[in-house]
């Protein structure tokens, strides 16, 4: 019996593998990224939530959120946010959010592949850290002009509790500017994602390698540690540059600057103010990231495992 069901255990595995065989590569990692990213999103929105108006200091928000927002209290503001608004207010701005994420991820994940392959980059290589450097700020940047729009609305939506849907948070922000409003402050997010991208990937792809034993290689507990210490690594370095940007997003039709924006926060609040909401920043994105990267990683293993397979069964 028992050795009728490990049997069937590994001919469904079989079946699993050879129909992950027949899916084209960039079809499935493109995919693999963007649930990757959708699932950790969703699990830490709240989080996100409460980080945004900590950074804009509640932005356009009611009183009770506005007043604990501007006291940096993490608690006192999830406390007034749920007083305030109620429990599904944790995700609003969740749907824009996950459109976002799914290309987002999927273009950030795969694209730091490919440009790996594009740059020829491999193990050996004396370029090899260079190389992982150039091919994260690359596959950021390209994954931030893409969806940045969507990213916009999302900030509208969680800074604002007057707005009740995603088509009204678009049609303010086409009144305010048209198209231009979308990718207010695209460029602090340009200068910022391309250091962090690029220190997060390539230290993920390090921190792996020296992690991961012979027996640890394919553990997911392995990748999961590897992402959120990477995460926590560029988030540290790269932080002040996302609350700039967030406080450019919600000038309406304020043209200041990167340099301007920055001078301003230090002159009134020192460095404190440009990190604003990080703890609930970390909170958030280093389980988020742990997730997401172990979850693609999982996906290169299993297809790893199927072109194995399916190769064995041409030699035979």
């Amino acid at each position: 019996m028992v050795a009728n069901s490990t049997d069937e255990s590994k001919s469904g595995r079989n079946k699993t593998l050879a129909l992950v065989a027949q899916i084209p590569k960039p079809a499935y990692f493109f995919a693999a990224g963007a649930i990757a990213g959708a699932i950790g999103k969703t699990v830490t929105a709240p989080l996100d939530r409460v980080k945004v108006l900590l950074q804009v200091k509640g932005g356009y928000s009611g009183s009770l959120v506005t007043q604990a927002a501007n006291n940096g209290g993490f608690f006192p503001a999830m406390k007034a946010i749920f007083k305030e608004e109620g429990l599904r207010s944790f995700w609003k701005g969740n749907v824009p959010q996950v459109l976002r994420v799914l290309p987002y991820s999927a273009l950030n994940l795969y694209g730091y592949e490919k440009f790996k392959e594009a740059l020829n980059c491999h193990e050996g290589d004396k370029w090899q850290v260079p190389k992982r450097l150039a091919a994260g700020a690359a596959a950021g940047m390209l994954a931030t002009v893409v969806t940045y729009p969507l990213d916009t609305v999302r900030l509208r939506m969680a800074v604002d509790s007057s707005i009740k849907s995603m088509p009204q948070a678009m049609r303010l922000l086409s009144k305010e500017g048209g198209m231009l409003a979308y990718y207010r402050g695209v460029g602090p997010a340009m200068f910022g994602v391309a250091p962090y991208m690029a220190l997060e990937l390539a230290s993920f792809d390090f921190l792996k390698k020296v992690l991961a034993t012979d027996d640890l290689k394919s553990n997911p507990m392995v990748s999961f540690v590897s992402g959120f210490t990477a995460a926590l690594m560029s988030s540290s370095v790269t932080y002040p540059l996302d609350t700039v940007r967030r406080q450019i997003q919600l000038q309406g039709g304020s043209m200041l600057t990167l340099p301007t924006m920055f001078k301003g926060i230090m002159v009134n609040e020192g460095m404190q103010g440009l990190y604003r909401g990080f703890v609930p920043s970390c909170l958030k994105n280093l389980p988020n990231k742990g997730i997401r990267l172990a979850t693609f990683d999982a996906a290169k293993t299993v297809m790893a495992m199927a072109e194995a397979q399916e190769d064995a069964e041409k030699e035979k």
